[in-house]
């Protein structure tokens, strides 16, 4: 896709390779189509076009007269979609940061040209594509009774590989290249890294510190990297780091959140330090940041260095090696002993206790930015009726409902602070409080927010709603006409099985048992 004579030429490279065919799309205001001179190729000339897809299924539309026509089906390539996209615009056709499998965008690069010339030949053939990800979608909070909460995966995502279905997600895993944004950001653990998981990693980083130690090591740093520029990085300056850096070799640096991070805090390293270069994606080393952010304002709050957590973003190795080589000598804590879970929320409160435990806290509660994936809900219980619309819609059961009288409970160590409740209330009456409970049994006791009397059936006595959720039905139905009668309103203060005995008491009684119809 590009101006024709550029486009040509390098469709003729293409073709020159058996079994490849080219089409050619330049932009013009009208749609036609044309052969070129070489057998292998069609030149197509139209308006923009719109592409979808990846590599073996790429979906290509041109507008024609206010129609979208399929550019595959125009060019008679005998199928409808196209397998590569070489897109030789300054501006890419399709606006995510990394590009699916199979579409090149060399801009005005001509030595990312010539690459792209060199392996669009190689990528003929049949490929199997990892998945990267794992996902439980009963713990995610991305929606629930049609209403949106936590988006922050398909925020994140740097492929825009993750899209909504309505109440959860959905990751495309042909676009996804397993940068590990979606697991280091979301809040409850749903969506996570594949291979290697968290368990595994953190195995490893146990080990590895402890074997340090026993070796007489003193003050370790954690040094994390991905297997690919990463690891390039490290290698240009292996030489120049002191020895208490221990290098560690993850599959992508995006992937490694605030679990991972604390829990290493946890098993003894001084310091974690991320590294990342200019290679990495934009979105990838926002979500790092986010999340070292919120990690120095627990930390700072349970009274450790908040810069024990770091990252590092450098292509220049003499800063690289001198910003490691410049780190303060912290004090030692006490070694944890937890085996690490593939359950996010529970490596994160593992190793959270245990550096709590390493310091005496100032404070018992540290508040958090809002976003953060750990807080409470304050309740206005004036306006609160016990409806308990919260209940229905928590993905994680943070709120509960009493079992034999009206009352809302809440567990502050579930709540992701997705924000699900606070858009069911009918009556605005739920506030999101981002913050974190230092001490574990109040974190994860069960507290009671609001409650009240319950309202007894007038007929039966039976208790079946609360006091304030009858008071509200009465003031909103008050001027509905068919709520006028003193006996229509006498239905609002019965139970659900006397108000239909007295609704059917009212109409024409028939008895069911002598009527085969209704019977029946």
């Amino acid at each position: 896709m590009g101006a024709t004579e550029h486009a040509i030429r390098c469709a003729e490279v293409i073709a020159r390779h058996d079994g490849l065919k080219a089409t050619i799309f330049s932009p013009r205001t009208a749609v036609q189509v044309e052969r070129h001179q070489h057998r292998n190729i069609a030149l197509l000339r139209g308006p923009a076009v719109k592409v979808t897809g990846y590599l073996g299924q790429f979906q290509v539309t041109v507008q024609d007269s206010g129609s979208e026509q399929n550019l595959a089906r125009l060019a008679g390539c005998g199928q409808e979609h196209f397998d590569i996209v070489l897109d030789l615009g300054n501006t890419p056709a399709l606006a995510q940061e990394i590009l699916p499998p199979g579409y090149f965008a060399p801009g005005c690069d001509n030595q990312a040209l010539s690459a792209a010339l060199g392996q669009i030949p190689e990528l003929a053939g049949e490929f199997e594509k990892p998945v990267y990800f794992n996902y439980d979608p009963d713990i995610c909070a991305h929606g629930n009774s049609g209403l949106t909460g936590c988006t922050l995966c398909m925020d994140a995502c740097s492929a825009s590989a993750i899209s909504s279905s309505g109440d959860k997600i959905v990751v495309d895993p042909h676009l996804c290249q397993g940068l590990g944004n979606c697991t280091t950001v979301c809040p409850s653990g749903a969506i996570s890294y594949a291979c290697p998981q968290v368990r595994d990693l953190l195995a490893d980083i146990r080990q590895i510190l402890r074997q340090y130690r026993e070796q007489g090591g003193q003050n370790p740093v954690l040094l994390i990297y991905d297997a690919e520029d990463g690891q390039q990085k490290l290698a240009s300056i292996a030489g120049q780091l002191a020895e208490n850096i221990i290098p560690v070799e993850v599959e992508a640096i995006g992937a490694v959140g605030l679990d991972t991070c604390l829990a290493a805090l946890a098993y003894g390293a001084q310091y974690v330090v991320l590294l990342t270069t200019s290679s990495t994606s934009k979105l990838t080393r926002q979500a790092l940041l986010s999340q070292i952010t919120l990690a120095a304002v627990i930390l700072e709050g349970m009274d450790i260095e908040p810069d024990r957590l770091l990252l590092i973003t450098s292509d220049a190795s003499n800063e690289l090696v001198s910003q490691m080589t410049g780190l303060t000598v912290l004090p030692d804590y006490e070694p944890a002993t937890f085996a690490a879970f593939n359950e996010k929320r529970t490596t994160l409160f593992l190793a959270l206790d245990h550096l709590s435990r390493q310091t005496t806290p100032n404070r018992d509660i540290i508040d958090l930015p809002a976003g953060a994936p750990f807080g409470g809900i304050q309740i206005d219980k004036a306006a609160c009726t016990l409806c308990m619309a919260c209940v229905s819609v928590c993905p994680l059961d943070a709120l509960e409902a009493g079992t034999d009288r009206p009352l809302l409970a809440f567990i502050e160590s579930h709540c992701v602070q997705c924000g699900l409740c606070s858009s069911a209330c009918p009556e605005q009456a739920i506030q999101l409080m981002p913050r974190f409970v230092v001490d574990r049994d109040t974190r994860r006791s069960r507290q009671t927010l609001h409650e009240e009397q319950p309202f007894y059936c007038v007929v039966c006595n039976k208790p079946f709603a609360s006091q304030s959720v009858i008071k509200s039905i009465h003031e909103k139905l008050g001027n509905h006409w068919m709520f006028q009668s003193e006996q229509a309103h006498r239905r609002i203060e019965m139970c659900e099985d006397c108000r239909v005995k007295d609704m059917l008491a009212a109409s024409n009684p028939i008895d069911v048992h002598k009527n085969p119809q209704l019977n029946s």
